[in-house]
């Protein structure tokens, strides 16, 4: 179960704010998200066949090509942490990621 804590926790990580209800609300809710994770975890799944895609469609691939879309320095404008060029993040993965 999913304490106050940890909802404030995750809030934090993804940069979010919540009032005091809103906390316990995406608490409870989170909470029976895990119970049916859980649930779904005690299925027995051995003689399923794995399904990649429920429809029998092929992918369409298309060329990829770098365009400039013109709003690189709106996108900056709102990073609370950049430099000329880029957004800068913290290191969340790797031996010296802080947790």
């Amino acid at each position: 179960m999913l304490s106050k804590e940890d909802v404030l926790k995750i809030a934090a990580l993804s940069k979010l704010e919540f009032s005091e209800s809103e906390i316990e609300k995406f608490r409870v809710d989170l909470n029976k998200i895990f119970e049916h994770m859980e649930e779904l975890n005690g299925v027995d799944t051995t003689d399923v066949e794995p399904l990649f895609n429920v429809l029998d469609l092929k992918d369409k691939l298309r060329e990829d090509k770098v365009r400039d879309a013109g709003i690189k320095k709106e996108i900056l404008k709102n990073s609370p942490n950049k430099d000329e060029e880029f957004i800068i993040v913290p290191k969340v993965v790797g031996e010296n990621a802080d947790n």
